[in-house]
């Protein structure tokens, strides 16, 4: 889907412009989870979202990815990118290099959705949700 009749090469994209569209497409993966995981109530769906959406849920899980080797070279550079893009706000309830991290991989999500790596995406979220499984409800 794209709305856009012209749109910068995602190499040319700024990192706060990926990681603002890797937000979106995570969060739709997540609730996607979550539903699909037995929960109804929209305050149990918003807690269950939380344990995945949260700069520390997406720090960690980054982290597990470069420990375990998963991403590559050029997803590492991606990573870097927008770990260090300056965003002059930090949510309260985190830390600078926490939310850090956590753009990093939502700039990540961000730029393989616009390169057209789709397949990834659902590869790294379905990692996410094995390392994490949903709790309140059967996983998906």
């Amino acid at each position: 889907m794209s709305m856009a009749k012209k749109q910068a090469a995602p190499d040319q994209m700024s990192s706060l412009a990926l990681a603002y569209m890797g937000d979106a497409i995570i969060e739709v993966y997540v609730r996607e989870a979550v539903i699909s995981g037995g929960a109804a109530k929209p305050h149990l769906l918003h807690a269950l979202a939380v344990d995945y959406v949260s700069a520390r849920a997406q720090s960690r899980f980054l982290h597990e990815l470069m420990e375990e080797g998963f991403l590559t070279e050029d997803e590492l550079s991606i990573v870097r990118r927008g770990r260090n893009a300056k965003s002059h706000s930090v949510p309260r309830n985190t830390d600078v290099q926490t939310y850090n991290f956590s753009t990093g991989f939502e700039a990540l999500i961000g730029y393989l959705y616009f390169t057209g790596g789709k397949d990834r995406i659902e590869e790294i979220m379905k990692k996410m949700f094995v390392n994490h499984p949903v709790e309140g409800g059967e996983n998906p």
